[in-house]
């Protein structure tokens, strides 16, 4: 048989493979090789191709899931965004009526009736409270972030000073710690400790004094900021429900709310990538932990 020069150098190329398989290099050895070797690489070959065109289509059932949770998530927001303007109107009717029985027309009216008017005045502005939370909900979800360094102990003080009508004839002991800059959303973050420094507000009512800490804690990572307070606190058995929409842990007669304050914290701290939770104990006060990453996001 004649050698092809090129098949003879691939031939000896190959020799310590000879050498470990313990046959003479020649032409049929190498050919069968050679067989072997494509079969090998067409084996390869051809799982790879089917890994490939499982993992387009595993790409394109999450694309149209990923499209259909968009589209359902969008359809929501503009539900409740819809809803909740378009309750204010019949909302505003049934105050404004029951304000004029009860300011025009209560010398006709006995005090039973009185009463009952009240009620519905009062249950309407409990509403209106719950729409404007379901608003500030929606829009946490949608809001664009405009990251920036923020100081964080003078946002914190200045939320505080917000509620002054609130604190007014209280003695409340406000502390802000040497909390470090975040970069995060100012608004948003406001809000966050609006929703925060007021629960610490309502649920110390019955304290004299009343203690809340603003106060942060360095990890590897992120920076844990929280607020602290000596009031009602919480059962620790509950914890799962105490970021839930809607989801209180105190009746509306101990403390008035809508359940939605935490849920907008918690929202508003995932889409700036930190984490939220709480610890408490019953008429031992709360401390809500929140984090944002330490690193300036690229």
């Amino acid at each position: 048989m004649v050698f092809n020069p090129v098949l003879i150098s691939f031939i000896y190329a190959l020799e310590p493979v000879y050498n470990v398989l313990n046959v003479p290099p020649n032409e049929d050895y190498f050919l069968l090789l050679m067989l072997i070797i494509v079969v090998v690489l067409v084996a390869i070959l051809a799982e790879r191709i089917e890994k490939v065109r499982k993992l387009n289509e595993l790409n394109q059932k999450l694309k149209v899931q990923t499209d259909k949770l968009e589209d359902a998530n969008q359809e929501l927001e503009a539900f409740a965004y819809s809803v909740s303007h378009d309750l204010r109107v019949p909302l505003r009717a049934i105050d404004g009526f029951s304000r004029i029985l009860v300011e025009d027309y209560e010398d006709k009216l006995d005090e039973e009736g009185v009463r009952l008017l009240n009620i519905v005045r009062d249950n309407t502005s409990k509403m209106g409270h719950l729409i404007d939370d379901i608003l500030l909900l929606s829009r946490a979800s949608r809001q664009e972030m405009k990251l920036n360094e923020l100081d964080m102990a003078a946002l914190a003080k200045s939320v505080y000073n917000e509620f002054q009508t609130d604190v007014e004839g209280r003695n409340i002991q406000f502390s802000v710690g040497n909390l470090p800059p975040a970069y995060a959303d100012r608004a948003m973050m406001g809000q966050v400790f609006q929703n925060l420094i007021g629960n610490s507000i309502k649920f110390t009512r019955n304290q004299d004094p009343a203690i809340i800490e603003v106060g942060s804690k360095l990890d590897d990572k992120e920076v844990i900021y929280y607020v602290k307070d000596n009031g009602a606190g919480f059962d620790m058995k509950y914890i799962n429900k105490l970021f839930g929409l809607f989801q209180r842990l105190h009746s509306p007669e101990e403390f008035e709310g809508t359940g939605v304050g935490l849920s907008i914290v918690q929202r508003v701290v995932r889409r700036h990538g930190g984490r939220v939770w709480g610890e408490g104990s019953v008429d031992g006060g709360a401390t809500i932990y929140f984090t944002l990453p330490k690193d300036k996001p690229k």
